[in-house]
């Protein structure tokens, strides 16, 4: 009984020492650092700016060529829209562009024709004025020949608008061949900027509508954290304002940031940032932009939704605690 209790104290002790260790290791990890004066801090979340990819026709879903947490370049094709309805109509149209060029070629022959006719019966005129002179036909028959002129010259122009009717019709069907085709690269969706996509929305096969989701993008290089603060502390601070930002979760790490922007007017803070005191006070609105570069070289960190604590400078002369100074990984 008395080895049973030994080794029971025993067992109690190295746990009792390996949890006093680990703490002591992981404390200061997760401690806030104690602030200097001219140093804020405030909680909030990674957010980056989104950018939804979405069919400006509506149409079934082809294929989707991307998939989440994919890195995409700038115009990478990301979505196709099936065309095969649009195919079909460009065919159609060009068909009809060939249909108005053949019926203005009619037309322009047509043109031809009248014009010698019009000669023809001009010439008429002509000898009917000087046997009518002669008194060799009657005043019946010359006004005959005048009428026949006018009927002619009626009937060119008849044939010239014509062919301006059959030019506006190939201008026409041209239009809608290139608004076809228009809307057939359309049917494409490429990435509007470098990133990263964030969420799948669709699948193939999917009849979506005009406007309908398939892709979130977000640009990794714009990310940012927004935070509250009190009226006494935003009021100091600048927009460039140097700033650090230490995630939950990886805390090894010091973001270098800057103060992008700062609210004009007071707000009560968002339930899901503060507890109900600090809500029932007015607080500013502060957004952080956090380093492109560092970002870049530590790609992991470029998750939305992760909480963390932004720390601000409120004066350009403030020190930095030893827990900040460093923006590069800490042991």
């Amino acid at each position: 009984m008395s080895n049973q209790r030994s080794r029971k104290w025993i067992t109690t002790v190295i746990v009792l020492a390996v949890v006093v260790a680990g703490m002591a290791y992981l404390l200061p990890l997760f401690q806030t650092p104690e602030l200097p004066e001219g140093i804020a801090s405030g909680n909030g979340r990674i957010e980056a700016t989104e950018v939804d990819i979405t069919t400006k026709y509506g149409g079934r879903l082809a294929g989707v060529l991307s998939k989440e947490g994919d890195t995409v370049d700038l115009n990478q094709t990301l979505a196709q829209i099936d065309t095969r309805e649009l195919d079909a109509q460009v065919r159609r149209a060009k068909a009809e562009v060939r249909r108005a060029q053949q019926e203005r070629n009619v037309a322009i022959a047509v043109i031809a024709q009248r014009k010698s006719e019009l000669s023809l019966v001009q010439k008429d005129l002509e000898r009917a004025k000087g046997l009518y002179e002669n008194d060799s036909i009657s005043l019946e028959q010359l006004q005959r020949d005048e009428t026949a002129v006018d009927t002619a010259r009626a009937t060119l122009a008849a044939a010239r608008a014509q062919v301006s009717n059959a030019e506006a019709a190939i201008e026409a069907a041209i239009a809608n061949t290139e608004l076809i085709k228009t809307q057939k690269d359309d049917s494409v969706l490429r990435a509007p900027i470098n990133g990263r996509v964030l969420y799948r929305l669709a699948e193939p096969g999917e009849v979506l509508p005009a406007g309908g989701k398939v892709l979130t993008v977000f640009d990794p290089t714009d990310i940012y954290m927004t935070l509250f603060l009190p009226t006494q502390q935003a009021t100091r601070v600048a927009v460039g304002a140097e700033a650090r930002v230490v995630l939950e979760g990886i805390e090894e790490f010091v973001i270098p940031a800057r103060v992008s922007f700062v609210a004009p007017r007071a707000q009560f803070t968002p339930k899901e940032v503060e507890t109900r005191t600090e809500r029932e006070k007015l607080m500013f609105r502060i957004k952080v932009q956090l380093d492109a570069e560092f970002i870049m070289q530590y790609p992991a960190l470029a998750k939305t939704g992760i909480p963390g604590v932004a720390y601000i400078r409120l004066n350009e002369n403030a020190a930095w605690p030893a827990s900040l100074q460093s923006v590069e990984r800490r042991q």
